[in-house]
């Protein structure tokens, strides 16, 4: 009896779809997958109702944090397809010449999404903020603290930073003055204790040797080096020059200006006579000697290339 009972309500269901669908009732249209199958602004406008709808019936449900993470996640899944094909039928609305939702539009349930930085077009709604590996994308690291100036840095330096008023509390230098006597009484065991071992006499006749003696190795090295420097024909190294003063300066320079005058309207016999008197020196009359004698050479030859 069950069985042909389900047959007789299934041929009944049969039946009664038959007869909607022949008074036109209850004919249940499909959405076209594509937008740009409609041609018909008023079917684009029903089909962009009917996505709106939807949207908020799926953005209600997920609120419900105890659906699971797999449902939640297909939830949002599903949004995010139909916001998307929500945008295809206004655009396809705007081409059709009907109004731009785009700019016109309400955005509450755009607005309900949360977006990650950086991942433009896919949102987050309700319980999907707070899945795990999802909550993390949407926490900000904390702002790095602003590096100091070099000015700033200088503010804060003072006697205290390099320790010039460590004294002044009272505490620091009782506690080195008995360090110090601990380490004297130390010393002081330590010499007396070296003193009755008989170790101290080796000690001081090493520290009393003559420590710029020169050995005979060293002396022959020595010579050595001086020999050699003498062959190769170096000067020797002379420790004080002498440095002459302003007075012999200045009495250098007027030889010089003498010399000078005299190499110009002079002859060689008076500057012999002036050597004799003791006005020129030997050294003077020999340096003018010699220019007068570059002078005449100079002459000769442009006389003897003119000729």
């Amino acid at each position: 009896m069950a069985r042909n009972a389900e047959k007789a309500m299934t041929m009944l269901a049969r039946w009664y779809d038959l007869q909607r669908k022949e008074a036109g009732k209850g004919i249940k249209e499909r959405r076209p997958f594509l937008a740009t199958e409609c041609d018909n602004l008023q079917e684009a406008e029903k089909w962009r109702q009917q996505i709106i709808r939807e949207v908020a019936k799926k953005v209600a449900q997920i609120q419900n944090a105890g659906l699971g993470e797999f449902r939640i996640r297909d939830l949002n899944d599903e949004i995010n397809k139909l916001l998307r094909e929500k945008r295809h039928w206004e655009d396809r609305i705007k081409e059709l010449g009907g109004p731009d939702y785009g700019k016109i539009g309400p955005k509450m349930l755009d607005h309900e999404g949360k977006e990650v930085p950086g991942n433009r077009g896919y949102k987050y709604f309700g319980a999907a903020k707070d899945l795990p590996g999802v909550r993390e994308l949407f926490e900000q690291e904390p702002p790095a603290p602003p590096r100091k100036t070099r000015g700033e840095l200088y503010k804060d330096v003072d006697a205290d930073y390099y320790g010039y008023r460590d004294e002044d509390d009272g505490v620091l230098v009782p506690l080195e003055q008995e360090i110090e006597k601990e380490a004297i009484a130390r010393a002081l065991d330590e010499w007396e204790r070296k003193k009755e071992a008989g170790e101290l006499g080796t000690e001081q006749e090493q520290e009393e040797e003559n420590i710029y003696a020169v050995t005979k190795e060293q002396e022959d090295s020595d010579d050595d080096m001086e020999t050699d420097q003498t062959e190769e024909g170096n000067q020797p190294f002379v420790a004080h020059v002498p440095v002459p003063s302003q007075k012999e300066v200045e009495e250098m320079l007027v030889q010089r200006k003498k010399m000078e005058l005299l190499e110009k309207y002079a002859s060689e016999t008076l500057i012999q006579q002036r050597l004799i008197t003791g006005q020129v020196t030997f050294k003077v009359f020999m340096a003018t000697k010699k220019m007068i004698d570059v002078n005449n050479k100079a002459s000769l030859l442009a006389l003897g290339r003119r000729m």
